[in-house]
Order: C-alpha cells, then structure tokens, then sequence
C-alpha cells in the first residue's frame, strides 16, 4: 500500500531531477565532487547481486540478506495504520506518532512482508542502520567505487513509509536496491518558505518542514507556494542512484511493500560524518549572536561573509603565510590546538 497516490506527484510543480549516464564515470565523478546539483544516474548498481535478488523478489532479497545478517539490533520505528505511514510530530508538536524499537534487520524485513498482507497496514522502518554493524560482507559483495573512500554504507529498510522535508549536511548517494522511492527536491534557498520545525527537536533528528506535501494549508503556510516552484522531482526503481547535494532539503516516499535503499554520506573535506559539523557551528552562533541587536549582528555578518564565506585573496594575501594562523593552512597538530581550544571556551560558563 502506497503512502500516497500515485497520481499525487502530478499536483507537485517544479521540474525533474536532471538524469546522467551511469556509463560515463568521469563525468560522474567531477559533478558529485563539486556537489551543485542534485543528479540521478539510471542503473548505475543495476549489477549488484541485492538488486539482483530484489528484482527476483522480495523473498529472494530477504533470502539475501540474511546471509550477511549479524543478528545486531537495529533502531527502527512503527506507526499506526491511520498515519500512513507519514513519520511526523503529534497534534501541536507534543510528542511523534511513531514508537521506536530495536531487532535484527532481516527480522524486521519479516514483519514489513507480513504487512503486505494487511489492507491497511502499519508503517515499520529500520533506517541509517550502519552496514558494517548489521550486515558485514554486503558492502564487499555489493561495492560503490564513485562514494567517496570515507563513506560508509548505511541501510533504510521498511514498507511504504514516508519522511517529510528534511536536510543533511553531507553529500549523500540513495543507491534504491528494491521498492520504488519518491523524491521531491527544495534547493537550500528555500529554507524560507518551508517552515521548518524545531531545530532541536525533530522525529528524524535532522530538521523538518512541517508543511504536508500532497495537502498543504496555504492559508497557514502560504510561503511554500513558492518553494513548490522550485521543487525537484524524481522517482527511482532498482538499480538507480540519487546524489543530494549537502543541505538540499528532501522529501522521501517508500512506495512498495518492501523498499531498501543503501545510502553514503561523507563530508566534503573527508572527515568522518559526525566529526566535522557545519550544524555545530550554527547552533554556537545562534547561542551567541542571534540574540544582539541588530546592527551588531549585521556587523557579525560582514565578519563571517570575509572570513567564513570568502574566499578571495583579499582574506589573507597581505599577511605573510607564517602568521597567518587559522586563516592559513593548519598542520593537524595545530588544527588539534584549536579545536581543544575553542571546547575549553564552549564549557566556561557565562558569568
């Protein structure tokens, strides 16, 4: 059972996602690394033997999967029938309307098959279970060459199950291994007019629009008229792959009574995901900058455009390279030094 009508896609304005050959690698890699634009690229783990199996049948992928299955518990979640599968907030933002558990991955891919026999039935989803913990020897017998070497698999498993607007801070590749996916696209300068919940309270953990997609109230959110002008959209079958950009907003539909996707996200430096966090240094700044009057916030804007978002010489080529400290390039031991430094500072109390 779908969580929303097929047809539904077709009140959705905005355009489709821009597709690229699988076949041409090259290409492939130089627009990921570069991370503009989102891309969905046909077929391109078409060869993979979970694709393979899926396309046989459900049965045949769990059959698959249960070859790698380490019996590690994985988070998963359910909600009730009458949701649809829509994972979201309660009624006035009090609480989710799902219930969290944990169980190996190929059981929970029992539960979601029995399901398919329900007229009307729960929601039930494993999702960002790390592969390496889960599912060790996938990753080999199923591998992605054109993620980034820092990337490690994860696996989102479930029936047709729905994850409204939200965003990540890493480039990510959705590799589809069976089911059908939905994904309605917002560029990050829709933040506006998407009316994005709490930042630190969201179902997921990664912040969500609290505008329904296929039913939005306009009078209430009259904004995401706009935002629906600049959506993009796509929907991918096995063996297809979508790159989302860092910080595009997404919008998931699971569609088939099983769905598994194996996504990679890493940073763009490299850095282990969770090491380096952009979102870490938002919230510092809202802490203690969002709350100064105005023109003392402006100021503090002129500062982070010149020395965060710029990028010319202007910054740095009037100091000589060797005092120009964290503006410069910083060996890992003195990279190390600010960062314990800027901790120590994060735990001193105001006075």
């Amino acid at each position: 059972m779908s969580a929303q009508p097929a047809a539904a896609l077709t009140a959705i304005p905005g355009t489709p996602i821009r597709e690229v050959a699988a076949r041409d690698s090259t290409l492939l890699r130089r627009e990921i690394q570069e991370g503009a634009e989102p891309l969905v690229i046909r077929g391109l783990v078409a060869q993979w033997p979970a694709v393979a199996a899926a396309r046989n049948s459900p049965e045949a992928l769990l059959d698959y999967l249960r070859r790698f299955d380490s019996g590690v518990a994985v988070d998963a979640l359910m909600t009730a029938p009458e949701v649809r599968g829509r994972v979201f907030y309660r009624e006035g933002l009090r609480g989710f309307n799902f219930v969290r558990n944990r169980l190996p991955l190929s059981h929970l891919a029992e539960q979601a098959l029995r399901y398919a026999a329900f007229p009307e039935p729960p929601a039930v989803a494993a999702q960002s279970a790390p592969i390496a913990e889960c599912l060790p020897g996938f990753e080999a017998d199923n591998p992605l060459p054109l993620a980034d070497p820092s990337a490690r698999p994860r696996i989102w498993l479930g029936n047709a199950i729905t994850t409204p607007t939200h965003l990540d801070e890493w480039f990510n590749l959705g590799c589809v291994v069976c089911g059908r996916r939905r994904f309605t696209l917002f560029p990050p300068e829709q933040l506006v007019n998407l009316y994005v919940g709490p930042l630190d309270y969201a179902p997921t953990g990664a912040p969500m629009s609290l505008v329904p997609l296929h039913a939005p109230d306009f009078e209430r959110f009259p904004r995401f008229r706009a935002a629906l002008t600049a959506a993009r959209r796509a929907e991918l079958g096995p063996g297809d792959v979508l790159f989302i950009p860092p910080l595009w907003w997404h919008h998931v539909e699971s569609l088939a009574p099983l769905n598994v996707l194996v996504n990679y996200w890493w940073h763009a430096g490299g850095a282990p995901v969770g090491a380096n966090s952009g979102y870490d240094s938002l919230l510092h700044a809202m802490l203690h900058i969002r709350g100064l009057p105005a023109p003392v916030r402006a100021a503090w804007a002129s500062l982070f455009q010149h020395y965060v978002f710029g990028a010319g010489p202007e910054v740095t080529q009037h100091i000589a390279p060797e005092r120009r400290g964290i503006l410069g390039e910083l060996p890992g031991a003195e990279e190390q030094r600010w960062r314990a430094l800027l901790a120590q500072r994060l735990l001193q109390k105001p006075a």
